[in-house]
């Protein structure tokens, strides 16, 4: 069963279960979220992961990507939005689309060699989907993670910004409580009219 997000979660979910179809536009994917992409690919190709799930998928472009570009031997993408699934589902029938939360994923442990997230981590309980993360992961296996992180803090003294747009050092903290090692973190290489997004990439593995 489902559990219940936060509320402000669960607006984002309905939204883009209407707004999906707008996310495909290919101006918005190619200078918005295909640089945070090309470094996620590029991680998994250095793993050679052969099991690999997209958290908070989307309409699935990555995950697609993943399975045409690196073909591993089982991709799933997984998001909390049914009109976001909808769209992933006529993308591509060779990826394994399951719908579930970032907390919560539907995945018995230790059955992934790597997990990977995009432009969704500001909206997780980012200590609680890291731990999930490393549940389901094997041994070895990857976490990477691109997310929003402000080159500095936009509001001082702000509770929401620290939980939800880490900084470097939050992130490389957050990866180490919940059992990864941290192999690399840098800015997402970005375009320079786009850089004021500021992501963030992080990557890391489980112990053996």
């Amino acid at each position: 069963m489902t559990p219940p997000r936060r509320g402000f979660n669960d607006i984002v979910t309905r939204f883009w279960g209407v707004a999906a179809p707008a996310y495909n536009l290919p101006f918005l994917q190619q200078w918005v979220y295909r640089p945070a992409h090309d470094e996620v690919v590029a991680q998994l190709r250095d793993h050679l992961s052969a099991r690999v799930a997209d958290i908070a998928c989307g309409t699935g472009i990555l995950a697609d990507r993943i399975q045409r570009d690196l073909h591993p031997a089982e991709v799933y993408g997984v998001d909390m939005s049914e009109g976001m699934l909808k769209q992933a589902q006529s993308r591509s029938s060779e990826v394994d689309w399951r719908r579930g939360p970032a907390e919560q994923l539907p995945f018995d442990d230790q059955t992934l060699d790597a997990v990977v997230t995009t432009s969704a981590f500001h909206f997780f309980d980012q200590p609680a989907a890291l731990r999930e993360f490393h549940r389901v992961l094997s041994p070895g296996g990857l976490v990477a993670v691109s997310t929003m992180s402000a080159r500095r803090r936009i509001v001082p003294g702000s509770t929401w910004a620290p939980q939800h747009n880490p900084t470097p050092a939050e992130m490389r903290r957050l990866f180490e409580d919940a059992g990864f090692t941290v192999v690399e973190q840098r800015r997402v290489r970005r375009p320079l009219w786009t850089q004021p997004i500021g992501d963030l990439f992080t990557a890391g593995v489980k112990s053996q």
